[in-house]
């Protein structure tokens, strides 16, 4: 019997072992700090567009893993700027019963955004599955957790990396939809996350204050550079009539604790938390420079998202701030030296 692995008890760790909870699927969530402290202790508070339930899960910390059999499949759910030391901390930890496999050896799945997670996870795993995730979620207080997705609790593509499908995606994917997503597979798994991050680029933005109209050219601004970036590097970026499965009757719930401008990068600074803007801007900087595509308003933002990590994010930075950054490279001044309060 196949058990998840759930490596992360943030918005997508724990909505999906409440979800797996709630469908009798086996799992066991794996956390740190307060919130799996409190999650062990009193369970999650779990709010959905119907309602809210207190759920006892399957937790547990670093300190105290139950062990890993032959037949587990493991859930990476961490942010992408923690993914090198998850991986590092569990591949090579031992499978009960088997002393020559370790968890390397067990196929690992990759929830993350942007690009570099399956890359990661391949220098030590074997088998490594992609998985593109939209699911409008909230984690900003320990122990609670609010998903407005409806009625489904969000989209996932799966698919192995770097090029294929077969029976453990189809697994995967059908315990996904057991448990309350809307779940396919493909065979190409980078066109699908390269799509979200084209999404994902603008999340940024949601740490900035300004006028609508020029929030929304920033916002246009940052996707076309990230296309660019991405076709230069070769990815294709899926498109929506390309799904298997119709998601047409799927909805963000109004009312139901999600607000609008308040995605995983913002929840971060809120929690004081690392940022996954060098995995999401910071992807497509990179692409930029190794295939000579410019990307200033890209630069630019995770550049100010970076002095935001560093000094704490007490308030929003005036979206004028991103264009004069912008300016400022265009005239050639090393904005590396300059403020840009």
């Amino acid at each position: 019997m196949t058990r998840y692995i759930i490596i992360g008890a943030g918005a997508v760790g724990a909505s999906m072992a409440a979800q797996f909870e709630l469908s009798g699927i086996s799992y066991a969530l794996i956390g740190r700090g307060a919130q799996i402290g409190h999650v062990k202790e009193h369970g999650l508070s779990y709010q959905r567009p119907s309602g809210t339930q207190q759920i006892s899960l399957n937790a547990f910390d670093l300190a105290d893993l139950p062990e890993l059999k032959p037949s587990d499949i493991l859930l990476l759910t961490v942010k992408s700027q923690d993914v090198a030391g998850a991986l590092a901390f569990w591949s090579w930890r031992p499978v009960s019963g088997a002393t020559t496999t370790t968890a390397a050896n067990l196929p690992v799945v990759t929830f993350q955004n942007g690009l570099a997670a399956e890359a990661f996870a391949l220098r030590t795993f074997d088998r490594v599955y992609g998985a593109s995730i939209i699911t409008p979620a909230r984690f900003t207080e320990t122990g609670k957790v609010a998903v407005s997705g409806d009625p489904q609790v969000g989209v996932v593509t799966v698919g192995r990396f770097p090029l294929s499908r077969d029976e453990t995606s189809d697994r995967i994917a059908a315990d996904l939809n057991r448990a309350g997503y809307l779940a396919e597979t493909s065979p190409d798994i980078q066109r699908w996350k390269s799509a979200k991050l084209l999404h994902n680029v603008r999340n940024v933005l949601e740490l900035f204050d300004g006028s609508a109209d020029l929030l929304v050219s920033i916002g246009e601004a940052l996707v076309s550079e990230a296309r660019q970036a991405l076709e230069a590097a070769g990815y294709s970026p899926a498109s929506p009539s390309e799904r298997t499965i119709d998601i047409s009757g799927w909805r963000v719930a109004q009312n139901s604790g999600i607000q609008p401008g308040q995605q995983s990068t913002w929840q971060s600074f809120i929690r004081g938390a690392s940022s996954e803007v060098d995995f999401l801007n910071g992807e497509i900087v990179l692409l930029g420079r190794l295939h000579n595509i410019p990307t200033p308003y890209n630069v630019a933002v995770q550049t100010l998202a970076g002095r935001l990590a560093r000094e704490g994010f007490s308030k929003p930075l005036p979206l004028d701030a991103i264009r004069s950054l912008v300016d400022r490279s265009h005239s050639g001044i090393d904005t590396g030296l300059l403020e840009t309060a």
